[in-house]
């Protein structure tokens, strides 16, 4: 049995939901953390909002994934 693309996409919004809820706690809680300054906080908090969404490519691409199939 295949997954239509419809359902592909709703398992991976879910998916990206989940994620970023434990993605934005995990940040705030490592941020609360670090020494302060103002440059590290620009540097930390750039990154993590660049960062969020390379570990969500391969969802991405799997949902996308049967698209031209039917």
């Amino acid at each position: 049995m295949t997954l239509g693309v419809r359902t592909r996409r709703f398992i991976a919004t879910l998916g990206t939901i989940a994620f970023l809820a434990f993605y934005v706690w995990a940040v705030v809680a490592i941020g609360d953390r670090l020494p302060e300054s103002m440059w590290i906080d620009l540097v930390f908090y750039g990154f993590a909002g660049i960062a969020w969404g390379v570990p969500l490519i391969p969802l991405f691409s799997w949902a996308e994934g049967g698209a031209g199939k039917k």
